[in-house]
This record gives C-alpha cells, sequence and structure tokens, in this order.
C-alpha cells in the first residue's frame, strides 16, 4: 500500500538518510585530507549523534521555548545558526561543499554535483524520477506533503533490486490528485516501468 500517510514525525529523516544516500557523502567527506588532519570519520557528519553535531540544540537546528500558556515557540540555534553540525565538521569541504551545503542541494542539484559517484546517485535518481528533483536532501521528511510521502515510498520500488524479482501488487491512494501534468508524466512513467517490470 503506497498511501499518502506521513512517513515519520521526527525532524531528523531526510531524503538523503531515507535512500541511504548519506552514507557514501559521509564517506566522501571523512575522506578529504581536512577531515583527516582533524580527526574526523564518517560518523561526524551525522546530527543523528554526539560528536560531529552542534550539542546545544542536540543537530536539531533549532531550540524549543517552551511557553507555559501558549503555544512552545522555535528559534535558530544561537551556536550553530540552524546548520545543526559543529564548526570543525562545517569546515570541511568536498568540491567546495560542506555537509551543510550538500544538504541544501536539491536532488536534481545533487545529481549533477555527484555525477561520478554511481552509489549516490543510483539512490537519489529514483527521486528524480517519480518528480521529487526539486526536494532538498536535507528537507525534513515531516515536511513532506501526502504527495510528496507518497512518491517517496514509491522512490523504493522504482528501483527494484535485480535479486528481488519477486511481482508485487502496488495500490496507490489518489497518486495523482494536486499534482503538474510534468509530475504526473514523471509519475505515470514510474509506475510504467513497475508494470514493464512484471509487477
Amino acid at each position: 500500500l503506497v498511501d499518502q500517510r506521513a512517513i515519520g514525525r521526527t525532524p531528523r529523516a531526510n531524503a538523503l538518510t531515507y535512500t541511504k544516500a548519506l552514507d557514501p557523502i559521509r564517506r566522501l567527506l571523512a575522506d578529504t585530507s581536512e577531515s583527516r588532519a582533524g580527526g574526523l570519520g564518517p560518523g561526524h557528519f551525522s546530527f543523528n549523534v554526539a560528536g560531529g553535531r552542534c550539542e546545544t540544540c542536540k543537530g536539531e537546528g533549532f531550540e524549543k521555548v517552551e511557553m507555559q500558556f501558549l503555544s512552545d515557540v522555535f528559534i535558530t540555534c544561537p551556536d550553530c545558526s540552524g546548520k545543526r553540525f559543529k564548526p570543525e565538521v562545517l569546515d570541511v569541504h568536498y568540491r567546495g561543499q560542506s555537509i551543510h551545503d550538500i544538504l541544501s542541494l536539491t536532488v536534481n542539484q545533487a545529481l549533477s554535483f555527484f555525477l561520478d559517484h554511481k552509489k549516490i546517485t543510483g539512490a537519489l535518481q529514483p527521486l528524480a524520477d517519480v518528480g521529487l528533483g526539486y526536494i532538498c536532501l536535507g528537507q525534513p521528511i515531516n515536511t513532506m506533503s501526502g504527495g510528496e510521502a507518497q512518491r517517496l515510498k514509491l522512490s523504493r520500488y522504482v528501483k527494484i533490486d535485480a535479486v528481488d524479482t519477486a511481482p508485487k501488487l502496488f495500490i496507490f491512494d489518489e497518486p495523482t490528485t494536486g499534482l503538474h501534468f510534468d509530475d504526473i508524466g514523471k509519475l505515470l512513467a514510474a509506475l510504467q516501468r513497475l508494470v514493464e517490470g512484471g509487477h
């Protein structure tokens, strides 16, 4: 069932973590001379664990101010300015881009930027195939619309592994509602590929 329900409620999950493209990107950053000189490994380029994340906001990029009788207020972290990482991690660059800069790229920009890295482009291409080329890599999944969440789920199946050849039945909940005609065309092309694959 590929419906429009939210994938998760945490702001820590994004397109990179969902597609598993973040792991090879973290390895690329850890392999730079700046990282080696600073003793930084792949784990330092994650805002989910201590070491590389900003400890003031715990990698959230914002701080929550609880108001007794009003709704909570969220303010940009004063230490990292919303970038979620420690300064020494943000000082590491791959082709002129820090981890924060990479998370700010759209899927289409990242496909061009990482053109010679097949693991990364192979993980991101299905997002473009279902019409999500415009989303930023670091956009939290819990901020996506229902249609975006549905297409993000679908992207997992557009590129079905050669090992996983069993035919599947997909049930969609109004997959074209609210989409631009261009995005509908991309979605239909993705669905046609599934049909041609025996699903």
